[in-house]
């Protein structure tokens, strides 16, 4: 492959080109032209870090994900404990309508999931 960075007209090509000359690049072309490109520039970037640096990096790497991981936790326990209130709150709406309606105790019971002590304590 002797395509110079101007002639290279396919991404193949542009990837032929970088990883060929990659050890004198002073910059990563075509990143202009592609996001995968840009994400190759970061890779680069990361390799070269001092070990130091590269400690450093992995570690803020971990923090933020495992910020991630409790966001994410946190929201889905969230939105299980709002169905589940919702869900309760759903039943008592309908054990009220039917207890209202002169429905018998032992059926709004089998039908919402309350207990008829529940049921009995509403207005």
């Amino acid at each position: 492959f002797n395509k110079e960075e101007e002639e290279c007209e396919t991404d193949f090509e542009r990837w032929i080109y970088i990883l060929k000359n990659m050890e004198t690049l002073n910059r990563l072309p075509f990143k202009a032209r592609k996001a995968v490109f840009e994400k190759l520039e970061k890779i680069v970037d990361i390799a070269s870090l001092s070990k130091e640096e590269r400690i450093k990096y992995d570690e803020s790497i971990k923090v933020y994900r495992d910020n991630l991981a409790t966001i994410s936790f946190a929201e889905n326990k969230g939105l299980k404990r709002g169905r589940e209130e919702g869900l309760k709150e759903g039943s008592i709406s309908i054990a009220h309508k039917l207890k209202s309606m002169g429905i018998p105790l032992d059926t709004i019971a089998a039908a919402t999931g309350l207990s008829i002590e529940e049921i009995e304590q509403m207005y």
